[in-house]
């Protein structure tokens, strides 16, 4: 039983970045910007709130979640102004939108490198987090068990304070795209820009929004997937952006079905990586590095999965194409 509760947690867990992103770049594509920066963004938020973390000291011992507290809004924040340069390639000067994210994400990981060694000196490209920001049962009062049972594994083996901030992201999203002015507003601009502007929409506002909604959340999942991972930043996020992107399509733009399919991805993630501890899974003994095998399994799974639904998915209509206010 503490194989499966380890297996859900470690789930939730990979999930939660996955969901987050996925969600930042549906926002986006539902304002009509595409945005495979998000990668980039990612790393560029894990950056700024791991070096936050870091530098937090006997103040974030003392304090460890409204530090890390911070260290998500920091996150956020960086990926945020990150995504203002796609944002102003994409929609004020109406370049190619996929060209313009591939270079942010070429710049991103030279950055955080570069940085890197500005701070730590040069070689040392691993930004280490502290311990102290896992939330443990003493938190709420509660012994920590030397054998834990099923539900004490689920809920603390891997709870940070990211995980509750993304469910309610998540609520607040779903709230926002169906239930607001702004969110009709918002998915208009990527279905009919002409028809919304209109009717007095500000496209090109909408369309900022959009970017930067996705880069403070680009952000605040870079900083949950550097957690989630556990060995501290290096500089990259693992393809975790365009995994988001699969995530985001698979979930048809809509928030709950990105929720969904952020759960599924990340369970064969996970099942990767215990395929040790399961015992029906075949072991390819005599064959060399067979571990890479299952590391593959969730890649697989995603062009798998990507190639039966895609004909299904129905993006925005005016996703990609830079608006221009004089046709019609």
């Amino acid at each position: 039983m503490n194989i499966l509760a380890d297996i859900l947690s470690a789930t939730i867990i990979f999930a939660i970045p996955l969901l987050v992103v996925a969600l930042g770049g549906m926002f986006s594509e539902r304002s009509g910007t595409i945005n495979i920066a998000l990668e980039g963004i990612m790393i560029i938020g894990a950056l700024f709130g791991c070096l936050y973390l870091k530098t937090a000291g006997t103040w974030g011992t003392a304090h460890p979640q409204t530090a890390m507290l911070f260290a998500i809004l920091i996150a956020g924040g960086t990926g945020l102004i990150f995504s203002i340069l796609l944002a102003v390639a994409s929609i004020s000067l109406k370049a190619d939108q996929t060209i313009g994210g591939t270079a942010l994400n070429m710049f991103a990981p030279a950055f955080a490198i570069v940085l890197t060694w500005a701070i730590q000196g040069q070689g040392q490209t691993t930004i280490n987090i502290p311990t102290w920001i896992r939330i443990t049962p003493e938190y709420f009062g509660l012994a920590t068990s030397k054998n834990p049972g099923f539900f004490e594994t689920l809920l603390f083996k891997n709870f940070y304070l990211t995980t509750p901030i993304v469910i309610v992201i998540l609520l607040v999203t779903i709230f926002i795209m169906y239930k607001t002015k702004f969110g009709l507003r918002l998915r208009s601009c990527g279905e009919h820009p002409q028809a919304a502007d209109s009717v007095g929409i500000n496209v090109y506002r909408y369309r900022y929004i959009g970017v930067a909604i996705s880069g403070l959340l680009g952000g605040i999942g870079g900083l949950a997937f550097t957690i989630a991972a556990g060995s501290g930043f290096q500089s990259t996020v693992a393809g975790y952006g365009f995994f988001a992107l699969a995530v985001m399509i698979f979930g048809n733009w809509k928030p709950v079905r990105i929720c969904g399919a952020a759960l599924f991805f990340a369970l064969f993630k996970v099942i990767g990586s215990y395929t040790a501890s399961i015992a029906f899974m075949p072991k390819f003994q005599g064959v060399k590095s067979a571990d890479y095998i299952y590391q593959m399994l969730p890649y697989i799974v995603t062009m798998i999965v990507l190639i039966f639904t895609s004909k299904k998915s129905r993006a925005p209509k005016a996703e990609g194409i830079p608006y221009d206010k004089s046709k019609r």
